[in-house]
């Protein structure tokens, strides 16, 4: 049997024992077809193989193919890997916005690190947030009939004028109305507005707000985080950094939205980054109003999880005596809240001495605060020499997803050997700080 073929998708891995390995599809195999189907994407696929009842059309090595008759639960994977995760060409960003923190980033690094995605397909596997500006009609259209949802959606304003300046892209005000779409679809969204001192802030930011909530339910949620501005700018759209009073006054209009959203609908609707707290000298807000973290990977309520994540397991420690002296190195957003945590187990644990450091970011400049972004090379020049007890802990947000590898390259194994102490990755809870930390 012979096919046309545009697509195909060469097969990298087979889960053993699943439907695919009984079958005897293998590595190095191609997919050709679903249902006689040609697959364009992840989307088509992950659509098509919801079927109860498949017909596959896969090509060995050698050129023969074979078509597998497939019957399984709706829900059940096939237990298929493909070589590229998307099954196509990842979607870089057309825009040359004025805040993209890849243009802030020094020369020398990894070249992934300056790869500037906005791809829809990223935003419902993975979550990314996407401008619009790179999805055509059909794109939309495709969403809404496979219900890829939710999708997370980077507005930074609703004036279509000012959208295109920020976006350095004439279509991006036009790309707004791919949103009607997806409402009118009924696709849950979540939005995100990165702030900039003076240009979508104040009027700006009242307005975004007010034409973002008339997408409510479906737009979920919508997160105000501060423009990320590191010390490499030289060339680039002058921008300011806020000040503690325009972070008291930015959290002032989002407290006041989220009591006018509340009272209306029962959730809060717009939220503030966590460095908006830290800027303002203000506490972090209680578990209620983040209305179940809907954008914590967006680092909207992290710092409150976490608080109330190690309360929770505080509350069930016995007095003991732990006897030990360690380290735990942070950013400058999360040091006040590790440091108070640090202090609590000292009072509960007689014998534990804890010494929390936090960590500047030289690499990328002050301004930079989350842990996310700190380098080995900081922390081995800003602890060098310091009383580091038996035991180094460093947050997982400083690593690589899949490896011990910092931004800058250094490995774990480098921090190490430098500091000679050894170094332990603590998970992202308040329960994983405190296993963390005593640990026997």
């Amino acid at each position: 049997m012979t096919q046309m073929k545009t697509h195909t998708h060469r097969i990298a891995a087979v889960e053993a024992g699943s439907i695919a390995d009984e079958l005897g599809i293998e590595p190095g195999d191609l997919l050709l077809s679903v249902d006689g189907h040609e697959i364009e994407d992840i989307f088509d696929y992950q659509f098509y193989v919801e079927e109860e009842e498949l017909l596959l059309l896969i090509e060995k090595p050698d050129g023969e193919q074979w078509e597998l008759e497939i019957e399984k639960d709706p829900d059940e994977q096939l237990g298929i890997t493909f070589e590229q995760g998307l099954m196509d060409e990842y979607h870089s960003c057309r825009n040359k916005c004025i805040f993209c923190f890849i243009d802030q980033m020094p020369p020398g690094m990894r070249d992934t690190l300056y790869f500037k995605d906005d791809d829809s397909r990223l935003s419902f596997l993975q979550g990314n947030y996407i401008t619009l500006t790179n999805m055509s009609d059909r794109d939309v259209e495709r969403i809404v009939r496979y219900r890829l949802e939710p999708i997370n959606i980077s507005f930074h304003t609703t004036n279509p004028e000012l959208r295109c300046r920020m976006l350095h892209n004439r279509f991006a005000g036009d790309a707004l109305r791919k949103v009607d779409i997806l409402y009118q679809g009924g696709i849950e969204m979540n939005g995100q507005i990165v702030l900039c001192k003076g240009i979508n802030d104040g009027e700006e930011l009242q307005r975004s707000i007010r034409e973002l909530g008339n997408y409510f339910p479906l737009l979920r949620s919508v997160s105000v985080v501060p423009v990320g501005l590191t010390k490499y700018r030289e060339g680039l759209f002058p921008l300011e950094p806020f000040t503690k009073e325009d972070a008291k006054k930015v959290l002032d209009i989002i407290h006041g939205w989220q009591e006018k959203f509340f009272r209306e609908y029962g959730l809060h609707f717009i939220h503030a980054g966590d460095e908006w707290y830290l800027l303002a000298e203000e506490e972090m807000p209680e578990e209620e109003r983040y209305d179940g973290y809907l954008q914590l990977e967006n680092g909207v309520g992290m710092l409150r999880l976490l608080m109330n994540e190690f309360e929770e397991g505080y509350a069930k420690l016995a007095d003991t005596e732990h006897r030990e002296e360690l380290s735990v190195a942070t950013g400058r957003l999360a040091y006040p809240y590790i440091r108070r945590m640090a202090q609590r187990l000292e009072d509960r644990c007689p014998g534990l001495d804890i010494h929390v450091y936090e960590i500047r970011n030289d690499f990328f400049g002050e301004r930079i605060t989350v842990s996310g972004l700190i380098t080995g090379q900081d922390i081995i020049a800003q602890l060098k020499g310091k009383n580091l007890g038996r035991r180094l802990l460093l947050p997982c947000s400083m690593m690589k997803a899949d490896e011990e590898i910092f931004l800058d390259d250094y490995t774990l194994t480098d921090v190490a050997e430098a500091l000679q102490v050894p170094v332990d990755i603590v998970k992202s809870s308040g329960q994983d700080l405190i296993d963390a930390i005593l640990k026997n």
